[in-house]
């Protein structure tokens, strides 16, 4: 029985399925700027929707951040301690300093945005269900598979939202993932291995990172 989750309940009459929450983007004393990551392009996204006057705050959904039991969905126990350490989350956002800063810290200010963007994926999930369509302004994080983080993605919120959506939606037995980013979706492909219900279109540079060739099995049956 799939456990209780708040990302599944109905967002407020009258918004659109766009989905988004100032807690996506991640500042602290600069050092998102230590990689080439814009890691407040989210915020600006909106701002920019906002004053071309195509979009209002009362229009947005606003995502909730997903919870320990959300993740356990798709992710191993073990891979989430993992990120209680410091060095292994700077490891994953490529951002060396962050090793040194205590892991509260790294959890508010680093993870939590990125735990936040991956509730709005799963929501967004659910929602292009009910209304036909759905933009999260956030997640997209293909690097990241049940046990391994990579390439600034911490969660894996492509795999956590198909999954939510064949554990709870009835008639959702198949999904097809188009992934047109410059680099290959890894972590979605690994998670989706062996599982014929999910078929993988990717569209990439074979010469940049992460060059996963294990994972290029998955869109290559």
């Amino acid at each position: 029985r799939p456990h209780k989750t708040e990302l599944y309940e109905d967002p407020p009459s009258g918004c659109w399925p766009i989905v988004y929450s100032p807690d996506y983007n991640i500042t602290f004393m600069g050092l998102e700027k230590l990689h080439p990551f814009d890691a407040g392009k989210w915020g600006k996204v909106i701002n920019f929707l906002k004053e071309e006057k195509l979009i209002a705050d009362d229009l947005i959904v606003q995502a909730r951040e997903a919870t320990e039991e959300d993740l356990l969905v798709v992710h191993t126990r073990r891979y989430l301690n993992k990120l209680k350490w410091s060095f292994v989350v700077a490891t994953i956002t490529e951002i060396p300093p962050v090793a040194f800063l205590p892991n509260f810290v790294v959890q508010r200010k680093v993870l939590k945005p990125l735990r936040t963007q991956t509730g709005g994926t799963i929501m967004a999930g659910k929602l292009a269900v009910d209304k036909g369509w759905a933009i999260n302004v956030g997640g997209g994080f293909h690097h990241c598979s049940s046990d391994k983080g990579g390439g600034f993605c911490a969660y894996a919120d492509i795999t956590l939202a198909i999954k939510f959506l064949f554990e709870r939606v009835q008639g959702v037995s198949r999904a097809t993932i188009i992934d047109l980013d410059a680099h290959q979706g890894n972590g979605h492909e690994r998670d989706f291995m062996d599982d014929p219900r999910v078929y993988i279109m990717d569209a990439y540079n074979r010469y940049i990172y992460p060059g996963d060739g294990f994972a290029k099995r998955e869109y290559n049956r």
